[in-house]
């Protein structure tokens, strides 16, 4: 046995859910123990690393100009290796309370429609984040798995994980994913969406806070039955001033639309390209939604409207891809046939 190998034994092997917006870290065991942003501040001189996660966040759009706040992540995958490798090490180091010689199992989380050459830049990042194994698993499939669906039976099971950067549908029976697609249209893609609308119709500019904070307070994806509205804070590009402006849920609807018109079109094709029999187990059991998107007022029932399905929300959608991820951990059988390395 290696030197690298026993160490492993000694370690707390890990399930991490590496998203675009957060990261989760998972302990067998214990349960999550790391859930922070996935942002990384950067002296732009030096390219020391000034801040990782919640504090990075906290820099976004107040940093000078010698600091730069970068999400290595991109529609779920690696956009910065480098970046990505140093934030890993530090979400793994901190979930073992900053012993450098941890070297753990890993499995992680990944969009069902990432490339071989994405997938192994994930797996040589862990692996240099000190890692002794590394194993990547759908998110579509973890986040059936953390929601409690019966992904073991010979029926059909149907979820939708809206994340951060993707938006991951599965169409699962008999630990295997019949159908998976993942489209580049989620919670990130919302908030630039705000920004945008903002800009076009009030002429002003806010931040990734700002547009964050607008999409919990204002966003949904039908009518609500009470109307709502904010004040919103940012600067006048005409004047270039900081104003105060009030908008409504019905605007901030406007400005989703087409983002929840893209997952929509990506659930109607999941729904047509499932075979006749998972049809019907996915007609008796429902859809399940799970993410952050989840959140989304009145999504379930805009899915329900437009395909006349039953929808749900998990009961911890945020957590649901690591939770599945997590269970995992325990069991290796389950692994060795989900695996997609």
């Amino acid at each position: 046995m290696t030197a690298r190998s026993l160490l492993s034994l000694f370690s707390h092997d890990l399930a991490i859910d590496l998203g675009t917006a957060n990261t989760l870290v998972y302990i067998a065991d214990t349960g999550v123990v790391v859930n922070e942003p996935s942002i990384v501040a950067i002296k732009s001189q030096t390219s020391e690393v000034e801040a990782i996660g919640s504090e990075a966040k906290r820099m976004l759009g107040r940093t000078p100009g010698n600091i730069t706040a970068i999400r290595p992540m991109k529609d779920g995958v690696i956009a910065d290796f480098k970046i990505a490798e140093r934030m890993l090490t530090y979400f793994i180091n901190k979930a073992h309370n900053r012993r450098m010689m941890v070297h753990p199992r890993i499995i992680i989380g990944v969009p069902s429609q990432i490339t071989h050459v994405e997938r192994r830049a994930v797996v040589d990042s862990a692996m240099r984040a000190n890692a002794s194994e590394v194993h990547l698993v759908e998110q579509a499939m973890m986040a059936a798995i953390g929601a409690g669906l019966p992904v073991s039976k010979p029926s059909g099971s149907m979820v939708v994980d809206i994340g951060g950067g993707t938006t991951d549908i599965a169409v699962i029976s008999l630990s295997g994913i019949v159908y998976s697609h993942s489209v580049p249209t989620a919670g990130n893609a919302m908030d630039d969406a705000i920004t945008q609308h903002m800009k076009r119709k009030h002429n002003f500019m806010i931040g990734e806070h700002t547009a964050e904070r607008i999409k919990i307070a204002l966003g949904s994806a039908t009518k609500l039955d009470k109307p709502l509205t904010m004040e919103v804070k940012g600067r006048n590009l005409a004047q270039g001033v900081p104003r105060a402006v009030t908008i409504s849920d019905g605007e901030i609807r406007e400005a989703l639309a087409d983002c929840v018109d893209r997952i929509m079109i990506a659930i109607r094709d999941a729904l047509e390209n499932t075979p006749p029999e998972l049809s019907g187990d996915i007609c008796d059991a429902g859809i399940v939604v799970t993410g952050g998107g989840a959140y989304l007022r009145n999504l379930d029932q805009r899915i329900r409207d437009e395909t006349g399905v039953a929808v749900s929300i998990a009961e911890n959608p945020l957590q649901c891809v690591v939770l599945g991820t997590g269970r995992l951990l325990r069991d290796f059988d389950l692994l060795r046939r989900i695996s997609i390395d």
